[in-house]
């Protein structure tokens, strides 16, 4: 079975691509990096040539409200219309838990935008929701620091490790579509500043971490349970402090 992996040698993809070579599978890690790109289409009929499914995991190089919708609206209509002439019978597309319960946040915008071509393409599709990635805490952390204090929103986290997300990708694309959204998560929920002072702490970080009722999220306004789960989401494997010791941040 070939599959291709758009933004297959970001995280999400390189993960997702070995995940399926080791299955036997023909995988196409595709990203400008290796010659496709799907916003001016170069390298894009070719690589999905004789493809049965395609993961969409790419992501926008930039975060400007205007560039980022830009970039998910041109790659995935790009994507789409090459796999109507390449028979594609899948289409995967990793996407975020409360994409559409943040007001204000660019990024969560221009990926409902990009949920909603999927899902009017006529192409049968999977859409798969993540919580925010334990790898994000670093991130997370640095975008709300303010001085020697991280200042973070009121709300819930429950993230998820990058190698759970690529193992449901994965398995995802080998099934039959649903033509449906599931949600996955990490196994473990608790509020925004708790886990970003474990992971600090766990790393020698000394910076303060404070619950800050008009802080954004990145410039979006959070309620408490915006970016968790509403029910029935499939939970990864990995905790926090399971995660930092394989990823051998902590030993």
């Amino acid at each position: 079975m070939k599959i291709v992996v758009m933004g297959g040698t970001g995280l999400i993809g390189s993960k997702t691509v070995s995940i399926l070579r080791k299955g036997g599978h023909e995988v196409v890690a595709a990203s400008r990096k290796n010659g496709v790109d799907a916003v001016t289409e170069k390298g894009l009929i070719e690589a999905l040539s004789g493809a049965s499914a395609v993961i969409d995991v790419s992501n926008a190089p930039s975060v400007d409200r205007q560039a980022v919708m830009e970039f998910f609206e041109t790659s995935t209509r790009n994507i789409l219309a090459a796999e109507v002439d390449a028979g594609v019978r899948h289409h995967v597309l990793l996407s975020i838990v409360g994409a559409d319960r943040v007001p204000g946040q660019a990024y969560y915008l221009a990926k409902v935008a990009q949920e909603k071509l999927v899902e009017t393409s006529g192409i049968p599709y999977t859409i798969v929701r993540a919580t925010q990635f334990l790898e994000f805490l670093a991130a997370i952390a640095d975008g709300h620091t303010d001085g020697s204090v991280v200042r973070l929103p009121a709300g819930l986290l429950q993230p998820i490790a990058a190698d759970d997300v690529a193992a449901v990708m994965g398995e995802v694309a080998l099934a039959d579509p649903r033509n449906a959204t599931i949600e996955i998560a990490g196994p473990e929920q608790a509020p925004f500043d708790q886990f970003v002072s474990r992971y600090l702490k766990a790393v020698g970080d000394p910076r303060e971490v404070v619950n800050d009722p008009n802080a954004r999220y990145f410039g979006g306004r959070l309620e408490e349970t915006s970016l968790v789960p509403q029910g029935g989401a499939r939970l990864g494997l990995l905790n926090l402090e399971d995660w930092l010791l394989r990823s051998r941040i902590v030993r």
